[in-house]
């Protein structure tokens, strides 16, 4: 797609035709997941209603994200890389410059869309004032709770303060509540929409319900992260999700094996409580594809799904004294594996109720970036690696094919606009956005290959990475030693090849300084 001068009114004008023209489009972001977690990405987890989409649709296997939440929603909205949008990329809430950009949302809804949006917003302004005509869900900015109302993240219906239900409330419920109530409002109307759900799950801390626990307990129980490892990669050779040959990414010196673990059933719980939050949202998944299906609205509606960033060991837990507003005591402290020191939740108290407050460890989130290296904030596959799955029969008509060309979330922009017939603008409202970085990825779904991005790039919190076709360079820090790997076979990131190809690194490594330079990484 290419980008031309447009102005406001021209930008409305192109959207004359009617619904029947241009697609729905219904984006589901999750937080915190890995790339193996989903049953059609390899993973035990029962997620029947996302298969679904895989079945009908199309997989990339090599799709990216930005290692964070922030930073990834920052690109997702807007089909720029993360600092030009006045994000660093390294922090989970940075204020956004959004006078830099133009949100999806916004152009949408200027060419004829409904808009509506539930889920996790880290905005400076509220979603109804960036382009959405709806909106339920937290402004973002302090730990969470799902039981609970959480002292920091006010709540929202559209532009007003939500009051939560005394005894009754439990977040990713009242998503999934809220996401069919906005789509069943929306397929009664003569306007396009577009919906865009954003879960806080499965982000720590591990609260569930308990008969969702329960489907899991023994699962975990049986097989520890070792063994799951291991038969998550066997199904996904056998799936073609990974180059012949692919081998398990080299784990970290910290994680023992499982026979050794001396509190095996509260590991398990942790896993089986991170699978039931998964299972949660897959439930929600099932109401969105049910009102698409009874209203016969489901095969002109584009369905995307993906992850935030790489599966978290700790979500970034620190000693605290707040108390996080979720009803305990400020008495929590916490170890880098997620275990509570003191209070919270730990060996002596399961996760999954409201008066607990855990993360699942780094065994287990290895496990569920399999077979890839690292996780959150970090530039290695494991922290910026996220399935994709996208449905839309009209366009998309052999269902479970996969693709192995790269995507980067900044093209969900280029993809949205692409799809409405819309244009993105040089002129929005006052505001002269930085040209878009994104591609569509329509020849994708059309089943052509794209002519897609010369490079990517990233500035993590934990790395810095460049991709070059199958190439990939990358490093913990500035003062560090760049690493090569040809993820065309490692995917993994286990062999470096540095020293044999002394004249890739140095052409790759200006070709990042360049990147860097020019969208304002630090």
């Amino acid at each position: 797609m290419t980008r031309r001068t447009l102005l406001l009114p021209i930008l409305v004008a192109c959207s004359v035709g009617s619904a029947a023209d241009r697609p729905n489009i219904i984006l589901i972001m999750v937080d915190d997941m890995g790339w193996s977690d989903l049953g059609c990405y390899g993973g035990e987890i029962e997620t029947p209603h996302i298969d679904s989409l895989a079945a009908d649709g199309l997989r990339f296997t090599q799709f990216y994200n930005n290692a964070v939440c922030g930073a990834t929603r920052a690109s997702l909205l807007t089909g720029l890389y993360c600092q030009q949008a006045g994000h660093r990329g390294d922090r989970w809430n940075e204020p956004k410059d959004f006078q830099k950009c133009v949100l999806i949302p916004e152009l949408l809804q200027a060419s004829g869309y409904h808009t509506a949006m539930v889920g996790k917003w880290q905005g400076r302004d509220l979603a109804v004032h960036r382009g959405f005509d709806r909106f339920f869900g937290p402004n973002c900015r302090a730990k969470i709770s799902y039981w609970h109302a959480v002292h920091g993240n006010d709540f929202y219906l559209d532009d007003q303060p939500w009051t939560f239900p005394d005894n009754r409330f439990f977040m990713t419920d009242a998503f999934n509540d809220y996401a069919a109530r906005f789509l069943e409002d929306a397929v009664t109307g003569d306007k396009p929409f577009f919906l865009y759900v954003a879960y806080i799950a499965p982000h720590w801390p591990l609260h569930a319900r308990e008969k969702d626990i329960a489907a899991y307990r023994n699962r975990y129980r049986q097989n520890g992260w070792d063994e799951w490892r291991q038969t998550r990669l066997v199904r996904q050779n056998e799936m073609g999700l990974l180059p012949a040959g692919s081998e398990l990414a080299p784990e970290a010196a910290s994680i023992h094996e499982w026979k050794d673990d001396k509190h095996q059933d509260w590991q398990a719980e942790r896993m089986a409580a991170y699978a039931a939050q998964i299972t949660n949202v897959d439930r929600g998944v099932g109401r969105i594809l049910t009102v698409l299906r009874d209203t016969g609205k489901e095969r002109d509606t584009l369905v995307l799904f993906l992850s935030d960033n790489g599966a978290a060991p700790d979500g970034g837990l620190r000693p605290s004294t707040s108390g996080f507003g979720f009803g305990a005591k400020p008495t929590t402290a916490w170890r880098k594996d997620g275990v509570a020191i003191k209070g919270g939740s730990g060996p002596d108290r399961l996760p999954g109720p409201h008066d607990t407050f855990a993360a699942y460890g780094l065994a287990w989130a290895t496990t569920s970036n399999t077979p890839l290296r690292d996780t959150k904030q970090s530039a290695y596959e494991g922290g910026i690696r996220t399935p994709l799955i996208a449905r839309w029969p009209a366009v998309i008509e052999t269902g479970g094919g996969l693709t192995r060309q790269p995507g980067h979330v900044i093209d969900v922009m280029a993809t949205s606009l692409d799809a409405a017939g819309a244009e993105y603008p040089a002129e929005f409202k006052g505001r002269n956005p930085v040209p878009m970085e994104g591609k569509s990825l329509m020849p994708i779904f059309q089943g052509q290959q794209r002519d897609g991005h010369d490079i990517l790039a990233w500035n993590c919190n934990r790395g810095r990475a460049i991709r070059d076709g199958h190439w990939k360079l990358v490093r913990l820090r500035d003062d560090r030693d760049w690493e090569l790997y040809d993820l065309s076979v490692d995917p993994g990131e286990s062999n470096n090849l540095a020293q044999q190809f002394p004249d890739r690194v140095k052409t790759m490594s200006h070709d990042y300084q360049k990147w860097r330079e020019r969208v304002g990484a630090k």
